[in-house]
């Protein structure tokens, strides 16, 4: 949100006026939505996008703007609006407030002072100064223009303008006496896509009357229509258009649907809905091309038919193109629908028949698939929201009374319903009889002041604000639905991500486990011999270098031992589990026990040490073993 000192109720009047260069450099900062609209103050504060909520909820909600202010200056009649956020450089402007407590939209349509028909304030050339009540207008130096505030869409519709210095006429409080001209004014009609710093009739979207010859103007050709007119004399504007048609519902594309497309800024301290505005069409200005052709062209003269000139001759023989020129989509017309002027009361007759449609042109299938390609590019870069052409009727399409105002010139409006020279009841009639007027009572008016238009078309601005909500609404509701299914997936992705991750550490853990276990080979080969042993008794194995020291002579007689054991077999005084019968300390160990007993092995009987063999038996013979018997037994 802007800061407070950049949102004046009026402009400042301290001579010191510039902000510190740390205010400039942190301004400097905001993001711009647009380039900026009129404004040729030097401390202009650059447009911000409104905070969709937050802060933004504590403004006041305000029903009229708060622009444009007029200073109280005495002989000052005509003024600029230069706090105000004014039309051009393709981008339209309204002045738009906080909306109500619980409302989905940030921002609403509301109203500028005085609530009623007059000349738009934004909608104007930045060289037409107005009066407070929109009513008075007075131009500068070359063709500037203004719109008035609200368009006809259909229906017949009157208002008068009062020309207080044009028809060639010098002002006499022009600031520049020098003038090569007068004063000049052109009155019409005009849609939005007409230009305001040019005069009304300058191309295609623009019907207009010259005061100068009373000619017609319409895509910069004049034609001979009415009298001419000047200061003091009093012009009547009547336009007459169909009903409106209505979308068709089976065709999305249709241009007669109502939708808008805009985005709520602030510039000044003032909330306004910011928009493209409608562009020319390329139809159009072929239309104004071909207008403003002259209708015969000299040329050389040609070769005889039939024949070729040396140079033609000369040249080799090239195939036409083949690319044509893209196809141009027609130009509807609102049939029936008729423009007319008066001049003091006197009726001019109809000046211009068939007046274009206002709607968009309907939008081509490859125009279509490039803003689509356009949007999804945009939404895959994460890119900002940013304004789109509109292709649809946003609601304030239609007719709008055109003043263009050259060298100082001035004027009024009247929009009734009180007029200088009232119409008579039936416009239509007197158009269609040839000029005489038919002073019937029983007629019935067919016609309204267009000073009843400004409430008609307030309450459809309102009406569209209503169905905007509405459609808010439901997307919130379709968005919130979609958020709860999103947010329970996400919590079902979440469990399974860790049951999976439950399952995975048990896997590793049983892993770990078969690991341990298959860590040590020899110590479950040992716990298998020991099984073995227990199971079907087990004959240990006797290295081959014992085998000669464990032969039994014959006549000794040997009972079998039940379970033999390490302890009835040879006597190593060292048998390891674990260590091989090739294991070369067994034989160390043997070595050294020779040496002990003098190269003497004795083999005796423990319970019976006197029982001893010859030691040169020992020796020499086969070796006694001694045998336990009370193990044996």
């Amino acid at each position: 949100m802007a800061p407070e000192s950049s949102r004046p109720s009026t402009p400042s009047t301290t001579a010191n006026n510039h902000p510190s260069k740390k205010r400039k450099a942190a301004a400097s900062t905001v993001p711009e939505s647009s380039p900026a609209p009129s404004d040729t103050t030097t401390n202009a504060v650059a447009n911000v996008v409104l905070p969709a909520r937050n802060d933004f909820f504590s403004r006041p909600r305000l029903s009229i703007s708060r622009f444009p202010t007029f200073p109280d200056t005495q002989n000052v009649i005509y003024h600029s609006t230069e706090q105000l956020a004014m039309n051009r450089i393709g981008f339209r402007y309204v002045p738009a407030g906080v909306a109500p407590p619980g409302s989905i939209l940030p921002c609403r349509t509301i109203q500028s002072a005085p609530p009623n028909f007059r000349v738009s304030w934004e909608d104007r050339s930045a060289f037409v100064k107005v009066t407070p009540n929109g009513l008075g207008l007075v131009g500068e130096r070359g063709f500037r223009s203004a719109r008035c505030n609200v368009p006809i869409r259909e229906g017949a519709w009157y208002m008068e303008v009062r020309i207080e210095c044009g028809g060639g006429d010098r002002p006499q409080d022009a600031p520049d006496s020098n003038m090569r001209e007068g004063s000049h004014v052109r009155l019409g009609w005009a849609r939005r896509e007409a230009p305001l710093n040019g005069p009304v009739g300058l191309d295609g979207y623009s019907y207009g009357y010259r005061d100068k010859s009373g000619d017609k103007v319409h895509l910069s050709r004049l034609r001979p229509y009415g009298r001419s007119f000047r200061s003091g004399d009093v012009i009547g504007m009547y336009i007459s258009l169909p009903q409106r048609r209505q979308p068709d519902p089976t065709d999305p594309y249709d241009p007669a649907h109502l939708k808008r497309e805009r985005i709520a800024i602030e510039f000044k301290g003032q909330e306004y809905f910011e928009s493209l505005e409608y562009a020319q069409s390329k139809e159009m200005i072929k239309l104004l091309e071909f207008s403003n052709k002259p209708p015969t062209t000299t040329s050389l003269p040609s070769a005889p038919p039939g024949k070729k000139s040396a140079a033609a001759r000369n040249l080799p023989d090239r195939k036409a193109s083949l690319t044509e020129a893209p196809a141009l989509r027609p130009l509807p017309e609102l049939s029936g629908s008729h423009i007319a002027f008066f001049v003091n009361g006197e009726c001019q007759n109809i000046a211009f028949n068939d007046l274009y449609d206002y709607l968009p042109l309907r939008t081509t299938p490859a125009s279509r698939k490039k803003d689509k390609e356009n949007s999804r590019k945009r939404a895959r870069e994460g890119a900002p929201r940013e304004h789109k052409e509109n292709p649809f009727d946003d609601g304030t399409l239609g007719y709008y009374p055109f003043i263009s105002l050259f060298n100082y010139a001035r004027v009024r409006i009247n929009p009734g319903p009180n007029f200088d020279f009232p119409p008579p009841s039936d416009i239509e009639n007197l158009l269609h009889s040839g000029g005489e007027e038919d002073n019937k009572a029983s007629y019935q008016r067919t016609w309204r002041p267009i000073c009843e238009r400004y409430p008609e078309y307030m309450q459809e601005q309102w009406a569209l604000d209503a169905f905007e909500e509405e459609e808010a609404k439901v997307e919130a509701t379709k968005n919130a639905e979609r958020d709860k299914l999103e947010a329970a997936k996400k919590a079902q992705k979440e469990r399974r991500k860790l049951q999976n991750e439950a399952k995975k550490r048990a896997k590793e853990a049983e892993l770990r486990q078969t690991l341990v276990h298959t860590s040590s080979p020899l110590r479950e080969m040992s716990v298998v011999q020991e099984a073995s042993i227990a199971d079907d008794g087990y004959k240990p194995t006797v290295p081959s270098n014992l085998v000669s020291t464990l032969q039994v002579p014959e006549d000794v007689n040997q009972v079998p031992s039940p379970a033999p054991t390490a302890v009835s077999s040879v006597d190593y005084h060292h048998i390891a589990e674990t260590e091989s019968g090739y294991n070369s300390e067994v034989a160390e160990a043997d070595a050294d026990m020779a040496e002990e007993h003098d190269g003497e092995l004795e083999i005796g009987d423990r319970r019976d040490p006197g029982n001893n063999l010859d030691q040169d038996d020992i020796r020499t013979d086969i070796p006694v073993m001694d045998l336990d018997l009370h193990e044996l037994l």
